[in-house]
């Protein structure tokens, strides 16, 4: 396999060492995340294993997977040397709680879960994410980006397996209309199901669009960086207080009535870092089944990103944070942390 080394150097992976682990990590083999390019990848996030396995503009998903890439990054796998993943950046390499979760047997190798990351719009211009409101509705980029969406349907129609649709790793489901067009002509059927990652400032407005994908909806993940008014509408430039807390309570309703898994995320940085123990009880307020604590990741959208990652043991504010996350650790599996420690 020919690897791209300026990706591997650029996350800082080594790709010429042996993690000597008897456990498999499942997830190059049962999934596929697709980026706004097309480009293809054997795990649930680009960073943590970089290399493209295929791209959706060239080739259709089912000449993708179990291309030439993909069989050796499995290998990988298999060998039990993980040479081609981040190690330090993973949430389940990093998490001693789950990797012993894992089969210490080869996976099946069959894709169930799906990744869709092809679209970046957003309703919000949050400044750890993004510099400018980025939104497509129509021109070359609206057009190439429904054609992704309209190849991966194509996919899904013939799939006769179980498969989960992750909506939502880069903008806003409900925002973008790349994946109004995907959900509203995602075929409707018994096998597949769906998990949806957003800010949902929108949901109760748009859920309803396509109800196959919210009455097959497996897991809701609301990000939401703030537990007060101030810290909020600070950090998630666009939103509103008053109208997350509407759709929060929305969502413990519906949840219900329709008993889907709830996770919140809250990215830890700077300015929210007090909050953290405010945040898990507001997870807990609104009927969350678990709360992701992550620390702040570099997408060159500040020019000074050291001065907002306090989880960095040279960040002036260190010796503070580690005083609010010792308020947040828990043994009940409620909050997620791996990231912080």
């Amino acid at each position: 396999m020919k690897i791209n080394q300026r990706l591997f150097d650029h996350y800082g992976i080594d790709t010429g060492k042996d993690l000597a682990l008897e456990i498999k990590c499942p997830r190059p083999f049962d999934t596929v995340l697709i980026d706004k390019n097309g480009s293809c990848y054997a795990c649930e996030c680009q960073a943590w294993l970089p290399q493209s396995i295929g791209n959706l503009k060239i080739k259709k998903l089912g000449e993708i997977l179990g291309s030439q890439t993909h069989r050796a990054l499995q290998d990988s796998i298999k060998d039990g040397t993980y040479r081609y993943c981040n190690n330090h950046q993973c949430a389940w390499l990093l998490d001693a709680k789950n990797p012993p979760d894992w089969p210490t047997q080869v996976p099946e190798t069959r894709v169930r879960f799906l990744r869709l990351a092809i679209d970046d719009s957003c309703n919000l211009q949050c400044p750890s994410c993004r510099k400018h409101m980025i939104f497509h509705k129509q021109g070359n980029t609206f057009t190439q980006r429904t054609r992704l969406a309209d190849r991966i349907n194509d996919w899904l129609r013939g799939c006769d397996h179980d498969v989960n649709v992750h909506i939502g790793s880069d903008g806003d489901p409900f925002a973008s209309h790349v994946y109004r067009h995907f959900m509203e002509h995602t075929p409707d059927r018994p096998n597949i199901s769906y998990s949806i990652l957003t800010n949902a400032l929108l949901f109760r407005d748009f859920h309803d669009r396509a109800p196959h994908v919210t009455h097959g909806l497996r897991e809701l993940g609301v990000s939401i960086d703030g537990a007060t008014k101030e810290t909020y509408e600070r950090l998630r430039l666009g939103g509103r207080w008053e109208k997350i807390v509407n759709n929060l309570e929305f969502i413990r309703g519906l949840k219900q009535t329709l008993d889907f898994r709830f996770v919140m995320q809250f990215v830890v940085q700077k300015h929210n870092y007090h909050e953290m123990e405010a945040i898990v009880e507001l997870a807990r307020l609104y009927g969350a089944d678990k709360i992701w604590l992550n620390r702040i990741t570099d997408w060159q959208t500040f020019d000074n990103f050291q001065e907002h990652d306090v989880v960095s043991v040279t960040h002036p504010e260190h010796a503070e944070f580690q005083k609010a996350f010792e308020k947040i650790k828990t043994n009940d599996n409620f909050v997620e942390y791996a990231t912080l420690e």
